[in-house]
């Protein structure tokens, strides 16, 4: 198997208060780009799409650019920066840190983030 897409063309835009994320789809994974603009918070900006009390999503993933602050239900915190690979498992909150928009690859996570809890419907780009 051979196959290639661009994340500049996704399958999908996922589009929210203060970001977006786009996906595309491969045999087997979906890739997501994530643009996350200062002020973007998870709590205020997606936890009413996903109707969760925290993020129920397992990430995995690489920070282009920007910065962010983790938050998990446990009370442990961790900051990510550019050319950080990270895991961060269901149950946390996360906020963008600083005035830089946040741009980050997620691997694992991208097809659940940000899906509305009742309704699989989605925009597209």
């Amino acid at each position: 198997m051979l196959e290639r897409k661009n994340l500049g063309e996704p399958d999908e835009v996922r589009a929210f208060t203060n970001g977006r994320i786009e996906i595309v789809s491969l045999p087997g994974l979906m890739l997501g780009r994530a643009v996350l603009d200062p002020g973007w918070k998870w709590s205020t900006d997606v936890q009413p799409i996903a109707g969760t009390s925290s993020c129920e999503v397992t990430h995995a993933g690489y920070v282009v650019s920007g910065r962010m602050h983790v938050r998990m239900d446990d009370g442990s915190e961790i900051d990510l920066g550019p050319g950080d690979a990270h895991t961060v498992s269901a149950g946390h909150d996360a906020w963008v840190v600083g005035g830089d928009p946040l741009v980050v690859i997620d691997v694992i996570g991208a097809g659940e983030f940000a899906a509305a809890a009742t309704a699989p419907a989605r925009a597209t780009a």
